[in-house]
């Protein structure tokens, strides 16, 4: 299995006017990427709008994004879809392209599954495909809480770490303690997704993060993350403090947009978004250069 740990933005996905994918600046923000020292990427989640792609544009970005980083750093593509079966033909679409992890969410319609059936839709994705799979704990409707999560973990080899959003520290922080005591950290990756609080989120002994504001500003976020394992806290503070403001500028539900516009006022190509959302009200876009203008 490729070494999972660090700093890995998911990248947009950068739509044409027509609503097609822009090859090219695909490509060239691979590039980027692995310039600022990034320690992989994951294509295909929420960031990249996930949940508007087809099977074979899953895969078109899956190979697009293994060939220019050429086995450099390792590659995790997202899977958001509503029943095991979906998720299974869409990985088994690019199981031949060799991501080193499936990125999956619960099923995001109104129904939640319980617990013994989150716990075999994930087991099955992992065990049919026989690629790695990492939770994306995201969905409010469908969320796991920490003793599930670690349960699956500990109970199905496939499934190798969770990346926690929703904004809960608490559930990461437990996540981190109840594997611990499970003897199992060592072999899971834990991620953060809790974008306002990376720098606490290390210190607790994440194994990294997969968050949009790392796709908006990738070279401070891999600072952040030297500056906390060298234990500089006065600098780690500083960054945290200039996440926290870009942080409070993009959040929204316009996210993948709105790290758009940083990308775009720091220029990079993002392209669009996919219709029916919209690019970054003028009011959104000043707000963004505001905090960028603030960085310490």
């Amino acid at each position: 299995m490729q070494r999972i740990q660090g700093i890995i933005p998911p990248m947009v996905t950068p739509f044409c006017a027509d609503g097609s994918i822009d090859e090219e600046a695909l490509r060239a923000e691979v590039r980027f990427m692995i310039k600022t020292g990034v320690h992989g990427l994951a294509v295909c989640g929420s960031t990249g709008e996930g949940h508007t792609l087809s099977d074979e544009e899953t895969r078109r970005i899956t190979e697009w994004t293994t060939d220019e980083a050429a086995g450099r750093i390792p590659i995790i593509t997202g899977i958001i879809t509503n029943s095991t079966d979906s998720a299974v033909r869409r990985a088994q679409a690019i199981a031949d392209l060799g991501p080193a992890a499936l990125q999956v969410t619960p099923v995001h319609y109104v129904f939640r599954p319980g617990d013994d059936d989150m716990y075999r839709h994930f087991d099955t994705i992992a065990d049919r495909t026989g690629i790695p799979v990492i939770i994306y704990n995201v969905i409010p409707w469908s969320y796991l809480m920490p003793p599930l999560l670690t349960r699956i973990l500990r109970d199905s080899p496939g499934v190798i770490g969770v990346k926690q959003s929703a904004s809960d520290m608490k559930a990461l922080a437990d996540l981190l303690l109840l594997c611990g005591e499970a003897g199992i950290l060592d072999r899971v990756r834990i991620l953060s997704a809790v974008d306002a609080l990376l720098q606490p989120s290390f210190v607790l002994g994440s194994h990294g993060a997969i968050a949009a504001i790392l796709t908006a500003v990738p070279d401070w976020c891999v600072a952040l993350w030297n500056a906390v394992r060298a234990g500089d806290s006065a600098n780690s503070l500083r960054l945290h403090r200039n996440l926290l403001r870009l942080w409070n500028a993009i959040e929204g539900p316009n996210l993948p947009a709105n790290v758009r516009t940083v990308m775009h006022a720091r220029g990079r190509e993002g392209g669009l978004p996919r219709p029916p959302m919209s690019p970054s009200s003028p009011e959104q876009t000043w707000r963004i250069h505001a905090a960028l203008a603030a960085a310490e």
